[in-house]
């Protein structure tokens, strides 16, 4: 199958690394071997680096927004735009480019990060030395197998685990059976619990995940699993170590904005940030951040000095901008994420705005000067404006924004609905404090007790256009998500500004993406009913 081919590639090729101070520069070396390689931290961290960055480029292209956001009904995606409507319209087929994309990107993360693993422990067995900075190697990378699996098993239900890469070259081995849901889950938290364990408190490199990390994930799958007790118990210790020996190292970012709009504010020193991808403009298509050739305005990057394109493909929707069940009217997050008719920023500057852009739809058509996408809005989090000095945008539109996996404030919420649980709702003190605190930064009046609602709400403005609500929708169970999607208004407004209604239907069979069909057709075990994988 072709998953056997995703795994083996980086058994060839996965000493090939090493680095310099940034962690995604990783020039390769002169035939390097596991014998001659492998000796230093900084080899080791070299390999690691990589999996912060492009391997997950195909899954961030487009499949990251439209599994996340177009399902989440977060975005909208541009009428007519194939690419994106299946996943607008719930009618996702196994022969979709971006189920096929999610499938490769997630496999090859958890394939380079299985390899990594095998390799650093073999390499122990021939340190004579302390073998601590291989411990650390491979806690990263079974952190980011952890969350490959995580993903995978939000994503498609049963899926493939595959702990050895070198066990696909055994006779017979390339067919390889779907597993339970449950069991994915289960094998993606014990990669995390071993991370928690060998990973350090505070990162050895800035950006790089740590024992937190570590453990707030965990938290989010025992969420996802209707775990309470463990996911507080989880959320619990980040909350507790942002408090205490962690007070100034972790908490929430006092400037959202700058968070998503500078690429400084969001990489250096972040104290909100757990766990990111990062990437570099400068790589280009092999490492730089995507986002803004997809959503930027183009009258914002298509004039000089960027001179890139922007194409809105996917939009804010109608049900975010609406204040009744998207951003309320004093939600600061609404200006903070989104860009609408008179936004200013002063420092974007282009030759068509010499004062700073203004996002302007009174032209009535999309050009180098007006803006007039369907629902009248640009997504603003992860755009840095134009080309400058201190915040490159390249030509071809790519950018040093990371990609947020895991913030803080999801811990805080996390555990604030794992204390909530089943009850209709609470007043616990911790419950609405570590709550508030994300609803206060908005700029919102503090709540005296909080339900399902008032939580599932929070994270929908609080986590939009970051790839997550769909799975806060998929995790209530079908009947609760099928009313949700239901009620939501998927639609555009014409040239007029008249509503063009669409209200989606959601099957029980489109809770999951299906496996790729050019899998399918080389492993015909995928088609077969799910098996344990744990004995």
């Amino acid at each position: 199958m072709k998953i056997k081919i995703i795994f083996l590639m980086f058994v060839a090729v996965c000493v090939e690394a090493s680095c310099k101070k940034d962690f995604l520069n990783h020039p390769s070396t002169t035939s390097p071997t596991t014998d001659n390689y492998y000796t230093t931290a900084t080899q080791v961290n070299g390999a690691t680096g990589i999996l912060y960055n492009n391997v997950w480029g195909d899954w961030f292209d487009k499949a990251f927004t439209s599994v996340g956001d177009v399902l989440g009904g977060t975005v909208t995606g541009t009428a007519g735009n194939s690419q994106y409507n299946s996943f607008y319209n719930f009618q996702i087929q196994s022969t979709d480019g971006l189920v096929s994309s999610t499938w490769n990107s997630c496999y090859k993360a958890a394939g380079q990060a299985s390899v990594l693993i095998q390799t650093f422990k073999d390499k122990k067995t021939q340190v004579s030395g302390s073998t601590d900075y291989l411990d650390v190697g491979i806690a990263e990378a079974r952190f980011i197998r952890g969350f490959a699996y995580f993903y995978i098993g939000r994503t498609f239900g049963d899926a493939p685990i595959v702990d050895n890469p070198l066990d696909l070259t055994k006779p017979g081995a390339y067919l390889v059976p779907r597993y339970l849901q449950k069991d994915v889950l289960r094998f993606a938290l014990e990669d995390l619990q071993a991370a928690e364990a060998a990973l350090p408190e505070v990162s050895y490199q800035d950006g790089r995940v740590t024992k937190y990390a570590a453990i707030g994930m965990q938290a989010k799958i025992y969420l996802y699993l209707k775990d309470y007790v463990n996911a507080a118990a989880k959320a619990k210790q980040v909350i507790d170590y942002a408090n205490g020996p962690g007070l100034g190292k972790l908490g929430l970012n006092p400037d959202y904005n700058a968070m998503f709009t500078s690429s400084t504010a969001a990489n250096s020193h972040n104290i909100e940030n757990l766990f990111s991808l990062r990437w570099l403009a400068s790589m280009g298509w092999n490492g730089g951040n995507r986002f803004s050739i997809y959503v930027a305005p183009q009258p914002l990057v298509h004039p000089k000095p960027t001179g890139a394109n922007g194409y809105s493909a996917v939009v804010p929707s109608i049900d975010m901008l609406n204040p009744a069940t998207g951003y309320e009217a004093a939600d600061k997050r609404r200006g903070w994420s989104v860009m609408q008719q008179g936004f200013h920023r002063a420092e974007w500057i282009n030759d068509n705005f010499p004062t700073g852009f203004t996002y302007d739809t009174t032209g009535k058509a999309t050009d180098d000067h007006f803006i007039f996408t369907g629902t009248r809005s640009n997504i603003q989090k992860y755009i840095v404006g134009t080309n400058r000095t201190d915040e490159p945008v390249t030509p071809d539109g790519h950018t040093s924004m990371p990609t947020f996996i895991l913030r803080y404030a999801d811990v805080l919420l996390i555990y604030a609905e794992a204390v909530l649980a089943n009850q209709a709702s609470t007043s616990d003190a911790a419950a609405l404090d570590a709550f508030n605190q994300v609803h206060n930064r908005a700029g919102l009046t503090k709540l005296t007790a909080i339900t399902k609602a008032d939580i599932l709400h929070e994270r929908k403005v609080e986590f939009a256009f970051e790839g997550d609500y769909w799975f806060d929708i998929q995790r209530q169970g079908f009947t609760e998500a099928q009313k949700i999607i239901a009620a939501q208004e998927r639609g555009t407004l014409d040239g007029n500004g008249k509503l063009t209604s669409f209200k989606a239907t959601l099957t029980q069979a489109q809770m999951f993406l299906p496996p790729p069909q050019s899998e399918t057709v080389q492993d015909p075990k995928l088609l077969e009913p799910a098996v344990p994988y744990y004995k």
